[in-house]
């Protein structure tokens, strides 16, 4: 029995046109997310089988292995959640307040992220996350799917910068994605995501 399955989109792939084709957005989650998922469950399975039968000379690769495709399954179903073809704009409330608190203003953080973003080496992510123990917003920078973060940080909005969710479309100009971006963010969402993560 699987553990993870692929959630449904809150549109159509076609939604998100023109920063988003729907090309690209049906590859992205029909086949790279697909995948995240299949390994994650996969990989799941691999570990019962180690444990049921005592040989861990394995664990290290599997583990590894395990946090990765989690890890793209968990950011790639914030993602979309956090895109909406009715999105774009800039937050207001207390999201508005602690955003202006921590991170100096609104185009202190949508520059800092952009940048975050369109920067990270290789593949990765642009985060605003929550960090508990300070009690404060940070924006973060992820390689691959689960590297450089704060162990306790909640991710509220990410931005994917992995080539396949742009490369299509954008070629090797990654920063003119990411502006694309802030057209469609669903700061309902964020908002939401948010006031769970303080609440917990």
């Amino acid at each position: 029995m699987s553990t993870y399955t692929l959630p449904d989109l809150p549109y159509d792939y076609g939604a998100l046109e023109p920063a988003i084709t729907g090309e690209i957005l049906e590859l992205h989650h029909s086949k790279h997310h697909a995948a995240y998922v299949k390994g994650a469950n996969d990989t799941l399975e691999k570990l019962a089988d180690a444990r049921d039968k005592q040989e861990f000379g394995g664990l290290v690769g599997l583990e590894k292995t395990y946090a990765f495709n989690l890890s793209g399954h968990v950011l790639h179903s914030i993602f979309w959640d956090n895109l909406s073809p009715d999105g774009g704009d800039r937050p207001d409330g207390d999201l508005a307040d602690a955003i202006t608190e921590h991170l100096g203003s609104f185009e202190a953080f949508q520059k800092q992220l952009t940048s975050a973003t369109a920067t990270v080496q290789g593949s990765g992510w642009g985060i605003l996350a929550w960090e508990p123990l300070g009690k404060r917003l940070v924006v973060e920078q992820v390689y691959d799917h689960h590297g450089n973060v704060g162990m306790n940080t909640t991710p509220l909005l990410v931005f994917d910068a992995w080539e396949h969710a742009y490369y299509l479309q954008y070629r090797n100009v990654r920063p003119d994605y990411v502006e694309k971006l802030w057209s469609l963010v669903n700061w309902t969402d964020v908002q939401a995501r948010f006031d769970a993560a303080r609440a917990s």
